[in-house]
């Protein structure tokens, strides 16, 4: 089995006196799309900020392309899709990829950049500023913003969240895409049956530790408020 691509050994975090991550153990090979599923509060995205690098792990270990030897902060293998998107107001859609696309240092960013805008939908809006977005159409641009360096990983929070229908299709196929070539991606999600539709290994959190990991099934795809509440 090739080196893990994501590995968590022993991660705790506080914050203050609390411990809100406890003892998180786990790795996740190449090419895999894991479900990282929980409650409110069950610290998914605290163990997604800490794989990216915006949060450091009170104890434990957590490496990110382990064979290249890099930290979980080796930002230029990552794309994220987060609560906060990542989205300068003042820039329009094209300036924030440009920006990004110097940030990753790019390569025939111009090409990269159409081929984002016009595949998201926003290419009539590629001159528009970002305060001027709705919501979805925001949360489109951070989509274009992440896989736009064609990151070996990619980690995303609540990425249905305000997507309308064709934007949902994008996602998914997007996140089955990078799958077929070789890329890892991790989905923090409350909507168990789109996550579940996708992924191909599940670890479920449950105030702090882990209280199941394994493959994706069948059963997970077709009962997952029955597989819930067996679970908690």
């Amino acid at each position: 089995m090739s080196d893990p691509v994501i590995s968590l050994q022993g991660v705790w975090k506080y914050f203050g006196d609390f411990p809100a991550i406890r003892d998180v153990s786990f790795e996740v090979p190449s090419g895999t799309i894991l479900a990282l599923l929980g409650r409110n509060g069950a610290g998914k995205t605290t163990v997604l900020r800490m794989m990216a690098g915006l949060l450091r792990s009170s104890r434990g270990q957590i490496r990110v392309n382990p064979s290249e030897g890099q930290e979980a902060n080796g930002r230029g293998s990552i794309g994220m899709v987060g609560h906060g998107e990542w989205i300068y107001d003042d820039l329009t859609a094209e300036e924030n990829l440009a920006f990004f696309a110097r940030l990753y240092r790019v390569k025939d960013a111009p090409r990269k950049i159409d081929y984002w805008l016009e595949t998201t939908g926003l290419e009539r809006f590629r001159r528009s500023r970002a305060a001027e977005f709705s919501r979805g159409m925001r949360q489109r641009l951070a989509i274009a913003r992440a896989f736009l360096h064609e990151p070996n990983v990619v980690l995303l929070d609540e990425p249905w969240t305000a997507l309308d229908d064709r934007a949902t299709a994008l996602l998914t196929s997007l996140v089955v895409d990078n799958r077929k070539h070789g890329r890892t991606v991790v989905i923090c999600s409350h909507q168990l049956r789109a996550a579940l539709e996708v992924a191909t290994d599940v670890v479920v959190l449950d105030r702090g530790r882990v209280v199941f990991q394994g493959p994706n099934d069948e059963q997970l795809k077709s009962s997952p408020d029955e597989f819930y509440q067996r679970i908690s």
